[in-house]
């Protein structure tokens, strides 16, 4: 029984109505309710008189200000300082921090800054380098990333370091009241006297485990009983108050978490209120990012509705008005208040989250985005929510928190002589709100946001206002820009909406159009939004309530077995369905009827082929609940893991239609007859991924899934037969191994594409290697997956991108993190809070809300990861294990989630696939090492990399053997056509699925299209100097010529590929040529020609043994293998340029370890089919903020939160 939906009062009904809501049916409306026109000329009036104010008295700017606007955004030069400013502080060894220092200052060009700024900070030192009073005198003509390299040759890192440290404290003053809440206090009375308050943030990361949790709660104490005795029985609106960020207080602040959330940290908040309560002074929640705002609304209405706070009027929240549901949320607001008979302190800001929410819109699929993509349609919604406010102000004490002049000149038209007050950031909008604080200006108190930390916990804040000061857009930045006229500064919000008529930015496409018009985005589920929860749960107790039978589904009746049950791996004794196998005597007729029928489907048009292929992505997401059902009962997967399973399924689908429209070539010829063998934990999206890029090009297909999965893959196959796939072009068969292995050995088939464990995939390419032609085998295996943490990446991003990497799915992913390497000098604090994090995961029935991990696949696979682990502790220095609910159900093959300290990465012996963790230090000169015996593991799948360091990170990706790279990000996940996904070596034979030559490899297409993009730009060989050092004859050069162009044309520039994806990426597609290639066949003139450019193109190349060209090819050092090098010499690919030897190919089969990839090359000679493909995905935002997004071009969002 699913049960994890709320039911809602009218009132919360319509917060969620507005919740991604079309943005100008939201704006059009508010901007209806909103006339200024009787007050226009006063408030441009007043606006123009403040901004005159602040440049008046900011003409000669100094320190960071002048900083921050030399060095906008929209250079390198201010992206790197805000890098260095995020990251130096918390780098605790001296190498580390001098590789930070050079990476970060030995790139821009800082010598255009010189001398353009108005202060010395900025002209001595171009953003920093005042590193001692020796570089304090004015740059000279000289670049100073050239007087900083010079300095580090003769020694001076440690003046560098010390001199960088003291820039980045600098920086963090500007933006810290005190490091102490005393401290803070204490700074605050002047500003106190001038009629400044203050509201109090302690600063620090959303608790990620439950020690910080307390910790931040013990800050919170502290610092009420401070401000309670420093305001002396002040009224509440004249006291200073005290903000509190909720995912600071508990470490799973989620809607997935709403019981355990209001059963733990509402007495805890409670408690802080009636502290707050006893000094009398305010204490507002804070706002956070669009997803919790539903759990902040339940937890301020039970503490509105406890009797013990009754009468007390500083219980204050945080609204932003960027949301789309902001009125809905005031209109709730207001009514708790007149229910409870309280008045709410209410601040309104614009909102600090705007591109991580773009961001998770995009990467999730929803339905439309949260906020405005506009700020001129934030201005106009900001101003509509303040007339709402003041027109209640009998219950809310409004807190009107902007740093924009217009809007606070029409806040003060608005408002009239009505209660309430401004407030700013600290180090932000003190010098506007100067002229409106006070009896002397506009007789309105000005409370400032204030935060208390030290510099470490300063670092995410920091870089939130680093990006508000240095965005282009951003009105803290033009209000003190000379260049910009004050004019275009005191525009009506209003008269700029009828422009824009509402609609969203054109630069921010919705997520169903991230990928452009030709392909449509999969649909995602906001699991936040109470209306999908109780849809979801409806459709799914719905589709509970069916048995589910599978069969093979054959053009022809078969012969079925005796039916068996299908049971849920989270309990063994819930039946889910029955399966009927069929017996390995019925492969031969499946054949038949796929050769049958597969000529009359490639005779299909391409836009045929991918209607259907669009047809069946439709139907999978209209029929997505039977699918969801099937994976979460019996595929054991979570609710999030198994909305993320269709939408994978479905991508493959509408790219490999897209693939065959605007990519394939049109005489690209089918293979034949296809054996799709797919694993179980992804039975809907790789399954469906294999088939459908089989029928794209028009092949046909025999599917035989794990038999684990049999129920989704038969509801899988219905929906494609639904579609207009015909019944013998794809075909399902279930059963054991034995089906695989009879489906393998028919010698009809022309390839298999496999997914599964190494050892299998090994076994197919024996059978296949037996036949005298050349089968397509296209193997993903495992990986023994790594990722890499030096000491500049932050502990709290990477603990989070830890646990999702290691146990999501509960390690069931070939893509899973096996392997976390911490560098030694902040590996204490990392596996702690490793450790921490670990305990906080929620291991349960998968079918709950709040389980993030649950059960692995079956019975076998369970104690196969149980024997592993025990064997493993007497190696390990230590185990951490979460423990397993007692009241999980016995019966259920659960494996608690297992973090092994291993002494070095020598202990690791084999892959495991499950929730098991192992962690490796290093030392920060021992990176070489490192790469290197995870290179020797001899597995190349996905792998991690955590680093603020540019030149580190590039030095890794260049060195490490995987085929996806992630950087500063989880490592699973792959999004089709984003993330082209698969590896080499042990770990396969590629190509990349959902990539641009995975369906070039299912025909017979010779030669391959390169990706767009990448065909200018081909190595440089001199082919004259080869052919002269080959002895190539007259008689051959014309051949001889012709080889080598085909080979150049054929090879993809070394630059890569960047691939759309969502903002807050950058996600590329690269390639190199395998290591070790073996050549087997042809005329000697084209073996040659292969050999030498490979050869040039810095590859070993290997002759077959006895070839007829190896007398000649000696000259240039390759030479042929003898029968017992074949099994000892490092291979990667064999190519083939004319009829494959049999007895080559077997012995190439028994090898151990990598898979040979075959590459059949006898239509003509082609590189592209032997490479390696690298898929890198960057978080461009891992710093703090997304700056590309943040300096958009025409005003996109002023984000400073106010």
């Amino acid at each position: 029984m699913f049960d994890f939906a709320k039911e809602q009062t009218p009132l919360r009904n319509k917060i969620t109505d507005l919740y991604r809501i079309d943005e100008a049916t939201a704006i059009n409306q508010l901007a209806s309710q909103l006339d200024l026109s009787q007050q226009s000329k006063q408030i441009e009036d007043w606006a123009r008189q403040l901004i005159s104010q602040v440049r008046s008295k900011r003409q000669k700017m100094a320190g960071v200000d002048a900083l921050m606007h030399e060095f906008s955004l929209s250079s390198e030069e201010g992206v790197a300082l805000m890098c260095l400013a995020e990251a130096l502080l918390r780098v605790p060894d001296k190498q580390t921090q001098t590789l930070l220092i050079r990476d970060k200052l030995s790139r821009g060009d800082w010598k255009s800054h010189v001398g353009q700024g108005s202060s010395l900070f900025v002209n001595a030192a171009a953003w920093g380098l005042l590193l001692t009073g020796k570089l304090s005198q004015p740059a000279n003509d000289q670049s100073l990333s050239s007087a900083l390299n010079r300095m580090l040759s003769k020694g001076g890192e440690p003046m560098i370091r010390k001199g960088m440290d003291y820039a980045m404290r600098m920086l963090g003053q500007q933006f810290v009241t005190g490091q102490t809440i005393d401290e803070a206090l204490k700074n605050g009375h002047e500003r106190e006297t001038r009629g400044y308050r203050f509201s109090f943030d302690m600063l620090g990361e959303a608790a990620l485990t439950q020690l910080d949790a307390e910790r931040y709660y013990q800050d919170y104490i502290n610092a009420i009983h401070a401000i309670g005795r420093d305001s002396k029985g002040r009224d509440v609106y004249d006291s200073n108050g005290i903000s509190v960020k909720l995912s600071a207080l508990h470490p799973r602040y989620n809607r997935n978490q709403h019981a355990r959330v209001m059963n733990e940290l509402l007495p805890k908040v409670k408690y802080l209120y009636l502290l707050a309560k006893e000094y009398n002074i305010g204490l507002n929640i804070d706002a956070e990012e669009a997803n919790r705002l539903e759990l902040s609304l339940d937890l301020l209405e039970a503490i509105a509705q406890d009797e013990d706070l009754a009468g007390f009027n500083g219980i204050g929240f945080v609204v932003q008005a960027y949301q789309k549901r902001c009125p809905a949320v005031l209109d709730f607001i207001i009514d708790l208040a007149r229910r409870t008979n309280h008045r709410f302190m209410i601040r309104l800001v614009k909102g600090a989250y705007w591109d991580s929410e773009i961001k998770i819109a995009q990467v999730d699929g929803l339905e439309g985005y949260p906020v405005y993509t506009r700020k001129v349609h934030t201005d106009v919604a900001y101003l509509a929510c303040a007339q709402k406010l003041l027109g209640a102000t009998d219950v809310i004490f409004p807190q009107f928190a902007s740093h924009n002049a217009y809007t606070v000149a029409a806040i003060r038209a608005l408002g009239g002589d009505k209660d309430f007050e401004f407030q700013c950031l600290h180090g932000m909008g003190e010098t506007l709100y100067d002229q409106v604080v006070g009896e002397s200006n506009w007789k309105r108190r000005v409370r400032i946001y204030a935060p208390v930390g030290t510099h470490e916990t300063l670092l995410a804040y920091l870089v939130r206002r680093l990006l508000e000061n240095g965005a282009n857009s951003s009105f803290v930045n033009q209000i003190v820009d000379e260049n910009i006229d004050i004019d275009s500064l005191v525009q009506n919000p209003l008269k700029q909406v009828e422009l824009t008529g509402g609609q969203p930015h054109p630069a921010i496409p919705l997520p169903i159009h991230l990928y452009g018009a030709s392909r449509t985005n999969s649909q995602g589920i906001d699991l936040s939004n109470e209306y999908r929860l109780q849809e979801l749960q409806a459709e799914l107790n719905q589709a509970g309530a069916s048995q589910y039978q599978a069969a093979s589904l054959t053009a022809s009746a078969i012969e079925q077995q005796a039916v068996r049950p299908v049971n849920n791996p989270a309990n063994g004794q819930e039946q889910v369905g029955e399966v009927a196998y069929a017996s390995a005597s019925s492969v031969p007729a499946i054949i038949d009827a796929a050769l049958a029928a597969q000529t009359a489907w490639q005779q299909k048009s391409t836009s045929e082929r991918a209607a259907i292929l669009r047809k069946i992505a439709d139907l999978m997401e209209e029929k997505q609940s039977a699918l969801l059902y099937l994976a979460i009962k019996e595929a054991g997967k979570t609710l999030i893991n198994a909305v993320g399973e269709i939408r994978e399924a479905v991508d493959f689908c509408r790219y490999y239609a897209q693939q065959i429209e605007e990519f394939m070539p049109n005489h690209a010829a089918a293979r034949g007859v296809i054996v799709a063998i797919s694993p179980w934990n992804f039975p809907l999206a790789i399954f469906v991924g294999q088939i459908v890029a089989a029928l794209a090009v028009g092949n046909s297909v025999v599917a035989k899934p794990a038999e684990q999965t049999s129920l989704m893959a038969h509801a899988a196959v219905k929906l494609m037969l639904e579609a207009g796939v015909p019944s013998g072009v794809v075909q399902l068969i279930l059963g054991e191994g034995d089906i695989g292995a009879a489906l393998t050995a028919d010698p009809r088939i022309a390839g298999v594409l496999f997914t599964g464990s190494t050892e299998v995939a090994q076994l197919i390419n024996r059978t296949l290697s037996k036949r005298s032609d050349m089968p397509l085998l296209l193997a993903e295996t495992g990986g023994q997956n790594a990722m890499i943490v030096d000491s500049t990446a932050l502990p709290e991003q990477v603990v989070q991108d830890v646990l999702l990497s290691a146990f999501d799915s509960a390690g069931q992913r070939c893509s899973a993190l096996r392997v976390l390497c911490v560098q030694d000098d902040i590996a204490e604090r990392v596996i702690e809070m490793l450790k921490g994090g670990l305990k906080e995961l929620n291991i349960g029935r998968p079918h709950e809300l709040d389980v993030d991990v649950g059960p692995v696949i079956d019975a076998e696979a369970q104690q196969r990861l149980l024997e592993y682990i025990e064997r493993k502790r007497s190696v390990a220095t230590k185990v951490t294990q979460l423990e397993i609910p007692s009241d999980i159900d016995a019966n259920g093959t659960y494996v608690a989630p297992t973090i092994l300290e291993l002494k070095n990465l020598g202990d690791l012996t084999q892959e495991v696939f499950g929730p098991v963790l192992h962690v490796v230090r290093f030392k920060a000169g021992e990176l070489d090492q490192l790469i290197a015996h995870i290179n020797e593991q001899n597995y190349a799948l996905t792998h991690g990399i955590h680093s603020r360091i540019d030149g580190q990170i590039e030095y890794i990706a260049s060195r490490i053997e995987a085929g996806n790279v992630y950087v500063n990000r989880n490592i699973v996940g792959a999004v089709v056509g984003v993330q082209p996904f698969g590896g080499h070596h042990q770990s396969g034979t590629g190509p990349k699925a959902g990539g641009p030559f995975y369906l070039q490899r299912m025909t017979t297409l010779n030669p391959w299209r390169l990706p767009l993009g990448s065909e200018v730009g081909q190595p440089n060989v001199d082919a004259q100097a080869l052919a002269s050092s080959l002895n190539i004859s007259s008689d051959e050069s014309l051949a001889w010529q012709a080889h080598v162009t085909c080979l150049l044309n054929s090879m993809p520039n070394s630059n890569g590929v960047m691939l759309t994806g969502p903002t807050g990426e950058a996600n590329s597609l690269n390639w190199h040529l395998p290591g070790n290639v073996l050549v087997d066949g042809g005329d000697e003139v084209s073996v040659a020609a292969l050999a030498a450019v490979l050869k040039a193109l810095k590859v070993n190349v290997h002759l077959s043994p006895n070839h007829a060209a190896s007398a000649r090819l000696e000259r240039i050092g390759v030479r042929a293998l003898t029968e017992a090098q074949l099994q000892t010499v490092p291979l990667e690919v064999c190519v083939s340029l004319g009829t494959c030897d049999s007895g080559l190919k077997s012995s190439l089969a028994s090898r151990k370890g990598t898979l040979v990839k075959l590459v059949d090359l006898s239509a003509g000679l082609d590189l592209a089919p032997l490479l390696h493909e690298i898929s890198r995905s960057t978080n461009t935002a891992a710093a703090g903020g997304n700056a590309a997004l943040m300096t958009l071009q025409q005003k996109c969002f002023d984000t400073s939160g106010l």
